[in-house]
């Protein structure tokens, strides 16, 4: 057996007991062990990971500890420069696509409402759920820390609220998306790109009220699903606007 030490900055201290945050903890583990296993059995997974220190050298998770090694382990970064230093993250995908787990049914829909591609169903597997990010590039939001641990898993963020609310704007903020977002561009119910409609073509599907209040109208091919501008999306835009501090993203 062998004897380290480690700590860890910033968000990543959320996985740790109050009592160990923000300090060096040793740790004994056998040899041979790496700097990513290490840290999951810390309890964090690898994607919330963006740089590793080992004795003051940057190192990769396939590193293997020795005897009295020092590790210091930090979150992403936003706007401290690390550029001289190896990123153990694999770099960002082009594309932002998500896929959820069972858990977050309620945060998907509101991801669709913003214009994001976004997979979701509640028989999906941690297998499936890994595959399908893995080969379509989609990046994994769950509250299992366990599914992220996965080593096939590359990219993925670990959901802290459990308020569906703040989950969007956490996701939003975690990903930088203010300036990403396409409202009324996909369904929510099956993930479809919407196309608008001419009102004259629904007049028959739809209420006299809705029909009366509004003039612009967007449906689903997939499953037929019509939208309009309603009070929902007016009170989810009065509210990302007041986080956002910004009117112009909408």
């Amino acid at each position: 057996m062998i004897k380290v030490h480690i700590r860890f900055y910033e968000e990543l201290n959320f996985f740790i007991r109050p009592e160990k945050r923000k300090q060096l903890i040793e740790r004994h583990c056998k040899e041979g062990t790496t700097v990513k296993a290490l840290i999951e059995t810390c309890g964090i997974p690898h994607t919330e990971v963006d740089l590793v220190l080992v004795n003051g050298e940057s190192r990769g998770f396939s590193y293997q500890l020795e005897n009295n090694d020092r590790i210091s382990v930090y979150p992403v970064f936003e706007s401290f420069d690390i550029g001289k230093v190896s990123r153990v993250r694999p770099a960002p995908l082009r594309v932002i696509r998500f896929i959820l787990d069972v858990h977050l049914g309620k945060l998907a829909k509101r991801l669709r409402l913003l214009g994001f591609d976004t997979l979701y169903s509640n028989t999906y597997t941690d297998e499936e759920l890994s595959e399908l990010s893995k080969k379509e590039r989609r990046i994994i939001l769950t509250r299992d820390t366990g599914l992220l641990k996965r080593k096939i898993i590359t990219h993925g963020y670990y959901v802290r609220s459990r308020d569906p609310k703040e989950q969007l704007f956490e996701v939003i903020r975690r990903f930088d998306l203010f300036h990403s977002l396409k409202p009324f561009s996909r369904c929510i119910q099956c993930n479809e790109v919407l196309g608008e409609i001419r009102k004259d073509k629904i007049e028959q599907q739809l209420p006299d009220k809705v029909l009366e209040k509004y003039d612009r109208f967007y449906s689903c091919k997939r499953c037929n699903k019509i939208y309009w501008l309603g009070s929902h999306w007016k009170s989810m835009k009065k509210t990302l606007e007041t986080i956002s501090g910004n009117q112009h993203y909408l």
